[in-house]
């Protein structure tokens, strides 16, 4: 059984969390309170500093909190698959920051960590009503993801799956400036009232 540790209390990651329990993985939530949840009571509640006890690690927090984050983990991260789920705008202009226009933050990510700790790209193109229906209008909701290793893909399969989600396998890491791409669509469709944040896109079979 997969475990997983969640960084960030947001409504993505409170989302993933949903996912994780019912594909019944132990939940690990870290933050700056380990006060419990009354929404996720089964789960271990954690400090930011606290060990990392699941073999998956969502980094579900703005990419600008990375360096804070790798203050703390960045050579403790040893054997684990860290998802990185972020989508960098700049909501005063509702661009890409310049500095990621040739890159993306999965790839930007792996650069800083030591090269045996895996990093995937997942969760990005999803809106977080989607993730917790489990429904993307009349289709199970498909939850594209992009990596280089391939066990943490396949953990990561088996946790979609043993929650009734799609998975789809995007290829390398490299494709993770596509999926940013389309994350990026996605918000600025959301934001201008083009699409609602409560739908999205979606994938058919």
């Amino acid at each position: 059984m997969t475990s997983i540790s969640i960084l960030g209390r947001g409504k993505m990651g409170s989302a993933i969390a949903n996912i994780a329990e019912l594909a019944g993985a132990h939940v690990q939530i870290v933050s700056r309170s380990a006060t419990p949840s009354k929404d996720h009571p089964s789960a271990t509640y954690s400090v930011l500093g606290d060990d990392l006890t699941g073999d998956l690690v969502v980094f579900a927090i703005p990419y600008g909190a990375y360096p804070s984050i790798l203050e703390h983990y960045r050579d403790r991260l040893d054997g684990k698959v860290v998802i990185d789920i972020s989508n960098p705008i700049d909501f005063t202009t509702y661009e890409q920051p310049e500095a990621l226009r040739t890159s993306s933050t999965a790839l930007e990510l792996a650069k800083q960590l030591p090269q045996e700790v895996a990093v995937l790209k997942a969760f990005n193109v999803n809106l977080a009503d989607t993730l917790i229906a489990r429904t993307n209008g009349t289709t199970a909701t498909t939850v594209l993801f992009a990596g280089d290793h391939a066990e943490g893909k396949i953990a990561l399969t088996e946790l979609l799956k043993g929650a009734g989600l799609r998975a789809v396998d995007a290829g390398p890491l490299q494709r993770s400036r596509q999926l940013e791409a389309i994350g990026f669509l996605q918000m600025v469709l959301a934001s201008s009232g083009k699409t609602r944040f409560e739908s999205g896109l979606t994938l058919l079979p």
